[in-house]
């Protein structure tokens, strides 16, 4: 992926889901999701073991959002779990799967581009906002 689609892709998204996130502080998709927030997108937080977190309504899966206006799907799951998120993105008509580093999944990122989905692979979405847009 170019550094010209990424850029395109995070300057268009308003809505991201990330999908693994925790409530722990010290993981890394707790400060990417902060991050995120501080750089103006909506958070859809996707965890079937929370109900909320940090005040904003947790889902247990991609179909459970209300309202399918998801850009980007952020994943931080093991790559096993990858097909079926692809699946429940592609379901939810999301724009873009970002695998973020150590999700990668050739199979199901194949999926997703033959299903017109954009794919980044094994990027933190924070470091490459940080590269591209600045803080």
């Amino acid at each position: 992926m170019t550094d010209e689609k990424l850029r395109e892709i995070l300057e268009t998204a308003k809505t991201i889901a990330v999908v693994g996130l925790s409530v722990k502080p010290q993981r890394d998709s707790y400060g990417v999701a902060q991050y995120l927030i501080s750089a103006g997108y909506k958070i859809i937080p996707v965890n079937p073991m929370l109900s909320e977190w940090e005040g904003i309504r947790c889902y247990p899966d991609l179909p459970s959002i209300p309202a399918p206006d998801v850009d980007i799907v952020d994943v931080f799951r093991a790559p096993e779990h990858v097909p079926e998120i692809v699946s429940q993105a592609f379901a939810i008509r999301a724009k873009t799967i970002w695998l973020q580093l150590g999700a990668s999944n050739p199979t199901a990122e194949e999926d997703a581009r033959k299903a017109g989905m954009n794919v980044v692979s094994d990027l933190c979405i924070k470091i490459e906002h940080m590269r591209l847009l600045g803080t």
